[in-house]
């Protein structure tokens, strides 16, 4: 009665038959693996489990040692103290072989015998993986239930209090400084460049530009934002005059007639020379020249044009369209790339740059005040919340479908062992208590009848 109910020789127990699905499953590699091996915590469950066999088993022998001495000793007259020892180890050893009946027939036949509705965990393996699955999505998986457990934990204050430990927040700066240095290494430069480009000349192809730059140059004019500059040019324009004072008449002289008297040639250069530094000397010295009202109401006019007049438009579009195209931008926006991603990358190896101090005096001032204000503790468990529940509301087949998949994927002899070995020191309990227990109930109904029919 014990060896059927210890099942198979621990070598059977310990491999599964060749040929079985636990064989394919386990040489696969597939989620069966774990199951159809005996960890060494699983083997130590199941020495406990013989143990409490033995024990409980040896205690059913033992009632039944008592029931035929107590029979023998009331043939044999020792009195009547002799039936009631009797009855108590006669229902003591119906109650063990119904909790062992009831026990075993969990995990195998009793007696190897096909008794319905016995052999239950092998038999009924996959339809209680369908039945856990179903369990966990109705009643782990809910919408209700996430919302309520993720609100109970309290996420937003936790996180809040953990972000705002200096320690903590350089662990995340950390962090997040290897992970941005990982995805540049990772990332090929031609490619991102490849697609800065694009992105920037896409962006200026589906948008007209002149009319922005009318409507700034026009509110540069007004605001007289441009004076600084045409200051700008004239006052160097008056230094290089003075500079070059020797230059500009030869070019002047250079350009007469060649029937010229070289005299009349020079006093021309000179001429020339002394009216154009007297016009850029007055016009840097006086806000109201004439060619700076020139120059104001040129400027508005183009400012004009830029918005409204359809060629002026239509050129600064071809413009545009020539600039782009021309190799040397794109290889300023490359250039421009290698040296954003040089700059950004020093900046996460660099524990004291700028980029890393942003961040962590960031994360610590995030942290204080998810941990002090309610509303944004609130907003950020209503983020999480969500999350949570899309994913548990879209992917809740897929994740029941995991447990009724790995199931079916289980050997049902190994899988059996398997539970046995992790609640059958429990369930030997049963068959102890059952002894016990039915031996007090036999005694107590055998002291009843007595007393009724005295």
């Amino acid at each position: 009665m014990e060896r059927t109910n210890s099942g198979e020789p621990d070598d059977m127990e310990q491999h599964a038959r060749p040929g079985t699905a636990a064989n394919a499953t386990t040489a696969a590699g597939t989620p069966g693996r774990a199951m159809n091996t005996f960890s060494p915590a699983d083997e130590e469950k199941r020495r406990g489990v013989r143990r409490m066999k033995a024990t409980a088993t040896g205690l059913l022998l033992f009632v039944a040692l008592v029931y035929v001495l107590a029979k023998w000793a009331s043939h044999e007259g020792a009195g009547a103290w002799a039936g009631y020892v009797a009855a108590a180890a006669e229902a003591g050893m119906v109650g063990a072989l119904a909790d062992w009946f009831a026990v075993t027939a969990l995990f195998r036949h009793p007696l190897g015998l096909p008794i319905p509705h016995t052999a239950i965990i092998p038999t009924k393996k996959d339809q209680l993986g369908v039945s856990l699955g179903e369990f966990v999505g109705e009643n782990f998986l809910s919408e209700d239930v996430v919302r309520q457990r993720l609100r109970a934990v309290g996420i937003g204050s936790r996180l809040g209090a953990w972000l705002a430990d200096p320690e903590h927040a350089d662990r995340v700066t950390a962090e997040l400084a290897a992970a941005l240095r990982g995805a540049l290494t990772v990332l090929r430069d031609s490619d991102v460049q490849a697609v800065v480009g694009e992105a920037i000349t896409r962006r200026a192809d589906a948008q007209e530009i002149a009319p922005g730059i009318g409507k700034m140059l026009e509110k540069i004019v007004a605001d007289g934002g441009h004076r600084r500059v045409v200051d700008l040019v004239v006052t160097r324009a008056h230094d290089w005059l003075v500079f070059h004072d020797e230059q500009v008449m030869d070019a002047v002289q250079g350009g007469a007639p060649g029937w010229t008297p070289r005299f009349v040639d020079k006093k021309v250069g000179e001429r020339v020379y002394r009216e154009l530094l007297r016009f850029v000397t007055e016009m840097r010295d006086s806000p109201s020249h004439p060619a700076r009202g020139a120059l104001d109401r040129f400027l508005t006019d183009f400012a004009s044009d830029l918005q409204s007049d359809t060629d002026t438009r239509a050129r600064v579009e071809r413009l545009k369209g020539e600039v782009l195209g021309r190799g040397e931008v794109q290889d300023l926006i490359a250039s421009a790339w290698t040296a954003v991603r040089s700059m950004i990358v020093s900046a996460a190896e660099d524990e004291r740059s700028e980029l890393r101090l942003r961040v962590r005096a960031s994360l610590l001032s995030l942290g204080a005040r998810m941990a002090t204000e309610p509303k944004l503790q609130a907003k950020v468990d209503g983020w999480l919340e969500g999350a949570a529940v899309y994913v548990v509301t879209t992917y809740r087949k897929e994740i029941t479908s995991l447990i009724t998949d790995t199931v079916a994927g289980w050997d049902a002899e190994h899988t059996t062992k398997k539970i046995e070995a992790n609640i059958g020191r429990d369930l030997q309990f049963i068959r102890i208590n059952g002894t016990v227990v039915g031996s007090l109930a036999g005694l107590l109904i055998y002291v009843v009848s007595r007393a009724l029919g005295a």
